[in-house]
């Protein structure tokens, strides 16, 4: 029989979770995003809205 009471205000909930101690790993566990290749217009994509007075 677990004699944990379950927190009855949100006061005792933010205390029972600041008692949770943090991973000891520091690192982080996401992989950082790479950067976009560079993207640069060429004479195909300018040509699709060359004749057009507003591009949408």
């Amino acid at each position: 029989m677990s004699t944990v009471k379950d927190p009855e205000t949100w006061q005792q909930l933010i205390e029972d979770c600041a008692d949770i101690p943090r991973p000891l790993d520091v690192s982080p566990s996401v992989v950082p995003p790479r950067a976009a290749p560079r993207w640069e217009v060429d004479e195909r994509c300018e040509a699709q809205v060359a004749d057009l007075d507003e591009y949408v």
